[in-house]
């Protein structure tokens, strides 16, 4: 029974999170496109943004849709844990829904439609407070997760319930900062490779090219700051927490199964669960000491250190997970690093070759993301908070495994439609390009 409930929601989680990683990205450019039609009354930012902005609405309305489920799952898969957690996850994902997404949506609103009726200036407004609901949705949302890794705040355990001492200790959790800056600046690296796909896809079949390009040079520039960002100092410090806080995670993630000082970085291998070592294993020596530590020498813990009934379920998913991250983020930056560098000459918008791989490389931020995702939550197991509840006792004992296949297959095929529906409508809207007029006016004549 268990299975099915994480599989469940391991595969809504991970189908809603492809929507808000594009929006919490995209409504930073919303915001730097209407600050440069605003200020330096540039005709092209005007028109990305009303592009864009079409595109946000449909990411995030596909995002509300499939992210009211999670919400019911919390109740239907796992009672016994919003039970036992309902005054820390339970009040930051309700502060989520009644401050962020309605700020979010009002705004959005007055972005979509409001423009002729409210002003420059206010739209201006309505275009940074979209920014900032959708990336105080984000924060929530994450300070909710970062509790299940790493408790803070407990005051006590009463009659299977958490009582906590402060939301504001809830929200300054160490591990919801470091979690929510490496997040953020993988989201607008998300964003930034579909926007400069598009400009890359306009430019290869000779439409719109003036503003292919101001697309481009937008999403090479925020891609390659976001995809550093990405590595360090985010990335680091979140490795580093996952050492400190969950030494366990941090040997899985490697495929460490035996503790070292001078421990190596493994950039290739396969692990094996009946010999417990990595075969055919490529690795730079001392590097993960270097890395964790700041020192040669340093000991890191390996699986071994730890009794197996603390282990991740799925050792080789963790390990395989976390290293599809790091090396899609390798390729990102050096796409953008090169990217960047050809725009600096003057020659990106020319070279096909570089185009075609902006242009293909779109939907890899999508897997890196979701791979990130496997990677903490996996690799969190048999945990649902960390140390203090096991997630077999946070299952709802009284849904059957019946109910949650059945379930789980509905959910397959729903989202399976949605998915296609989502594609057909974003492919629709790229196909018709930019439009004349302001949003809420009529689209005739395009």
């Amino acid at each position: 029974m268990l299975l099915y409930d994480r599989l469940q929601f391991g595969f809504t989680a991970a189908f809603h999170y492809l929507f808000p990683q594009l929006t919490m990205g995209l409504a930073l450019f919303l915001a730097l496109f209407k600050t440069s039609s605003l200020f330096a009354k540039n005709p092209l930012a005007e028109a990305a943004l009303r592009f864009w902005s079409r595109i946000f609405a449909l990411s995030f309305a596909f995002g509300v849709v499939t992210g009211i489920v999670l919400e019911f799952e919390f109740g239907t898969n796992w009672s016994r844990f919003s039970r036992y957690a309902g005054e820390s996850v339970g009040q930051l994902l309700a502060q989520e829904g009644t401050f962020a997404f309605f700020l979010e949506s009002s705004f959005l609103g007055i972005l979509l439609f409001g423009e002729r009726r409210v002003g420059q200036k206010i739209h201006f407004l309505a275009a940074w407070m979209v920014l900032v609901g959708s990336w105080l949705s984000g924060f929530l949302v994450i300070a909710a997760n970062a509790w299940m890794q790493h408790p803070v705040a407990i005051l006590s355990l009463g009659k299977g319930v958490v009582h906590v001492s402060s939301v504001w200790t809830l929200l300054a959790n160490s591990w919801a900062v470091r979690q929510y800056l490496h997040n953020m600046c993988a989201s607008v690296l998300t964003s930034s490779f579909v926007v400069s796909a598009v400009g890359a896809f306009y430019l290869l079949a000779g439409l719109h090219r003036d503003l292919a390009r101001y697309f481009l040079r937008y999403g090479v520039c925020l891609g390659l700051a976001s995809s550093l960002l990405v590595i360090v100092p985010t990335g680091d410090e979140e490795s580093k927490q996952v050492f400190a806080y969950q030494p366990v995670k941090g040997a899985a993630m490697e495929g460490l199964f035996h503790s070292e000082k001078g421990a190596p970085l493994i950039l290739v291998g396969q692990p094996n669960m009946e010999s417990e070592s990595l075969d055919n294993p490529i690795y730079l020596p001392d590097m993960l000491s270097i890395l964790t530590y700041r020192r040669f020498t340093a000991e890191v813990q390996g699986l071994d250190s730890f009794p197996k009934s603390d282990w991740p379920d799925n050792i080789p998913l963790v390990y395989y997970a976390y290293h599809i991250m790091v090396g899609l983020g390798t390729i990102f930056v050096a796409t953008m690093l090169t990217a960047a560098l050809f725009l600096w000459k003057g020659r990106l918008f020319e070279t096909r070759w570089l185009l075609w791989a902006i242009f293909l490389l779109f939907p890899f931020p999508y897997i890196a993301n979701t791979a990130g995702w496997v990677t903490a939550e996996a690799g969190r197991q048999p945990w649902v908070v960390y140390g203090l509840l096991k997630t077999v006792e946070g299952a709802s004992p009284n849904v059957h495994a019946g109910n949650a296949i059945f379930t789980f297959l509905g959910f397959l095929g729903l989202y399976l439609l949605l998915g296609i529906l989502f594609l057909f409508l974003v492919g629709r809207r790229v196909l018709r390009g930019p439009e004349s007029a302001a949003p809420g006016e009529s689209d005739q004549g395009e």
